[in-house]
């Protein structure tokens, strides 16, 4: 692989491979855009089969965050991390202080936060070694709640743009994963009368949901074929493919996951056959809305008040849609892109020099 080629084809402005001996730590972090600030993206842990792998993920994620970031309103840019190995290891503090090293060298162009197989303890052990971390524990915390609110509102607004209502009641929706975010949206679904059909690895989490939402369990791989009203995904990426379109039986698809189409023609078929996608960085922006009202002093509320907005944004990412005859995931990006371009195109005023610190 080139990589000076796909890194520049994707527009990325830097990426760091990391390696600490000592605690067998390799991760690499991801910057894509720092137009709108600094470059805000979780860190992933996970057991990836190659560094090329690894690598790639962490290029589409970070390319993601700048779209989130700049479409939910945010002065941030975009960027991620990944941390390669086994994410069930209990020896855990020096490998995330030696991440935190590595973050800190980059003088807060990158500040990183909680992700797939990352926890709030893990960030704190961040923290043990740089100031540019967020989601730890004695500030904001497990931003799931933040990103589940954020993913109902983004529901009700694609029930809204179909139905012409955003009322859920009586709606089937085929939830796919039950992880911190899919368990919080479960229980917003079923106060507002929603049915769920539901799925996950792990029989405790189906179990948990099935008795407090009255949901019903499916096996993993059934859940694509539900007939239902929305699918909701909120596992990894990658779930809306070849593979998997042909099952659907839905009208709308709106979830946490992030990357839910494989590819970009995915969102194409999604399109032809009448489905109405959600774009998945815009319905999920919840949890860098969450960090972000750390980074600035917002209450929660506030931070929740915030997430509320995401109705609107994916509203509007629809009229967009509509207006100029694309899919639903090419109209999220213009909506970001004019942002950045926005703000790339500002005048800077002078004299800066003076109020520059020295």
């Amino acid at each position: 692989m080139q990589h000076f080629e796909v890194i520049a084809e994707m527009g990325h402005e830097q990426v760091v491979f990391c390696h600490d001996k000592a605690s067998g730590y390799r991760g690499i972090i991801a910057i894509h855009d720092t137009t709108l600030g600094p470059a805000l993206g979780g860190t992933r842990f996970w057991n990836y089969a190659t560094d090329e792998d690894a690598f790639i993920d962490a290029l589409r994620l970070s390319r993601g965050m700048t779209y989130k970031n700049a479409v939910a309103g945010l002065n941030l840019g975009g960027g991620k991390a990944v941390i390669i190995g086994d994410n069930k290891t209990p020896h855990r503090e020096m490998l995330f202080r030696a991440h935190g090293r590595f973050c800190d060298s980059l003088g807060g162009r990158y500040v990183t936060a909680e992700d797939v197989g990352t926890t709030v303890e893990d960030m704190d052990f961040v923290h043990m070694e740089t100031t540019h971390v967020a989601g730890i524990g004695s500030k904001s915390g497990d931003p799931s709640s933040v990103t589940a609110h954020g993913v109902f509102r983004a529901i009700e607004a694609s029930a809204h743009a179909r139905w012409g209502s955003n009322s859920l009641e009586g709606r089937t929706i085929a939830l796919q994963g039950l992880g911190h975010v899919g368990t919080h949206l479960a229980k917003e679904l079923h106060a507002a009368g929603a049915q769920l059909v539901v799925t996950d690895i792990d029989a405790g989490r189906i179990a948990h949901v099935v008795d407090t939402c009255g949901a019903r369990a499916v096996a993993l791989n059934e859940i694509y074929g539900v007939k239902a009203d929305i699918f909701t995904p909120c596992a990894l990426g990658g779930v809306i493919n070849d593979d998997t379109i042909p099952q659907l039986q839905v009208e709308i698809v709106a979830g946490a996951a992030n990357n839910q189409l494989l590819e970009d023609r995915h969102g194409d078929e999604l399109e032809r056959r009448g489905i109405l996608y959600a774009p998945d960085y815009v319905a999920n922006a919840g949890g860098v809305i969450n960090v972000y009202s750390e980074l600035t002093g917002w209450s929660r509320d506030r931070a929740l008040r915030k997430a509320d907005e995401i109705y609107e944004t994916v509203l509007s990412v629809f009229r967009m849609a509509k207006s100029t005859g694309i899919p639903t995931y090419q109209a999220a990006d213009r909506v970001a892109e004019q942002r950045i371009n926005a703000v790339r195109g500002m005048i800077r005023t002078w004299p800066q020099y003076p109020n520059k610190e020295t």
